[in-house]
């Protein structure tokens, strides 16, 4: 390279007949532009000459025949490539020793290509689709049922219960009553629409009722306690003509011994043995 410059900027030796580099304006022979301006290569440690490629990477930089894979030493000039720790490999090393599996071909998922999480799990973004329609699932709301993945519409038509109450689809959790779904939060007293998950209730007509809203509507009084008379209660209850009473009340009015199973007097409203019936 010749010009108009006549001396190096560094040493100021004549220029003339040779080759010298330009820097900021300044001419420099060779020698002192290598020495001053020169890139240590990160592989051999050694100056990127002023008549040598400096290929880049991050701030650091090689020759041309250095920069190599640094597991299996073949070029990457020109090729893709990917770092770890500072180390540069090949896509194949890379993939080999590094690269996530697809969760569902378990092919590797190779540097530079897209890559779906889902739980934990990577997958291909063509493996990421909806298991029935094989439509991409991207960032769509989406299910997992038996380690498939459903798109929500598809899950629905497939899967998904109908809550017995409100008839919308129960995606997650839920109840079953009477062989029927409920979502949780529709499982209600249909008297007072108390939560009844966890609490005692009784069944009418196919709607749980709480205990007290059942007591309320529908049971028989007890005719001696006047309390209502619930399969919650006593497992025995006496009838008498169009009179109730559960069975630990079924008792004598005037001393109080149990009538389950024996003979008894009425007068009136009330009950007796015979012994004090016959008093």
């Amino acid at each position: 390279m010749t010009s108009n410059h006549t001396d190096c900027h560094y040493c100021l030796q004549s220029l003339c007949g040779r080759k010298y580099a330009l820097r900021k304006e300044n001419a420099y022979c060779i020698p002192c532009y290598d020495s001053l301006f020169a890139n240590p290569c990160e592989e051999c440690k050694q100056p990127i000459e002023c008549d040598s490629r400096d290929l880049a990477y991050k701030g650091r930089h090689w020759h041309d025949r250095c920069f190599r894979c640094a597991k299996c030493s073949r070029s990457l000039v020109e090729k893709p490539f990917a770092a770890k720790d500072e180390l540069l490999l090949c896509t194949e090393c890379y993939s080999d020793e590094y690269s996530s599996k697809c969760f569902h071909c378990q092919k590797t998922i190779m540097p530079g290509s897209r890559k779906m999480e889902f739980k934990g799990s990577s997958w291909h973004e063509s493996c990421f689709v909806c298991q029935y329609c094989r439509q991409p699932l991207g960032t769509k709301p989406l299910i997992t049922k038996d380690k498939e993945n459903y798109c929500l519409p598809c899950f629905e038509k497939q899967f998904a219960h109908h809550c017995y109450s409100c008839k919308k689809v129960i995606t997650s959790g839920g109840v079953t009553y009477d062989d029927q779904p409920w979502h949780t939060e529709c499982f209600v007293c249909a008297g007072c629409e108390t939560p009844l998950v966890g609490q005692r209730f009784i069944s009418k007509d196919e709607y749980p009722y709480c205990v007290d809203c059942f007591g309320k509507l529908y049971a028989k009084k007890c005719a001696s306690c006047k309390t209502p008379i619930t399969a919650l209660g006593s497992a025995k209850f006496i009838s008498f003509e169009e009179r109730q009473w559960h069975g630990e009340c079924f008792n004598c009015a005037k001393c109080s011994v149990s009538l389950v199973g024996q003979g008894f007097l009425t007068q009136q409203d009330d009950v007796f043995c015979h012994e004090c019936g016959s008093a």
